[in-house]
């Protein structure tokens, strides 16, 4: 398989001759190999691993997005990802840089809900006053 992971400002990280690769979802682990069904699946902030012919597991911490896999091309698509080698630093960084995104991301769409009702209270107002 060809592995390609993507992010939003560019290429992050390719491989060719790769044998399987694991990667995490909302509902648990996703493995694939070379003969698997072409398929697509959303990703969690987590650790996605592939193999390559002849060399060591490789280890990525990698943040939400999308998995597609359409004959031998594998394109992971991420909002931001880690490369390292020490899985216990990976497993730091998913649970410090991404999961802390998602609590200020949750955080800005309350303030923005917040504000878009305001406006749509305010809009209203203004109309039945004319």
């Amino acid at each position: 398989m060809n592995l390609k992971i993507l992010l939003p400002y560019r290429i992050f990280a390719q491989a060719a001759d790769v044998t399987r690769i694991v990667a995490e979802t909302p509902d648990g682990s996703f493995g694939i190999l070379p003969r698997r069904l072409d398929c697509v699946a959303a990703l969690a902030p987590g650790i996605l691993t592939y193999q390559r012919v002849g060399e060591p597991e490789t280890c990525i911490a990698v943040d939400e997005g999308l998995l597609v896999k359409a004959g031998p091309e594998v394109l992971v698509s991420v909002r931001n990802a880690i490369a390292g080698a020490d899985l216990g630093m990976l497993r730091a960084a998913v649970e410090r840089e991404f999961k802390s995104l998602d609590e200020e991301e949750r955080s800005t769409r309350s303030s923005l809900a917040r504000m878009e009702s305001d406006l749509i209270r305010r809009m209203a107002a203004f109309h039945n006053g004319r």
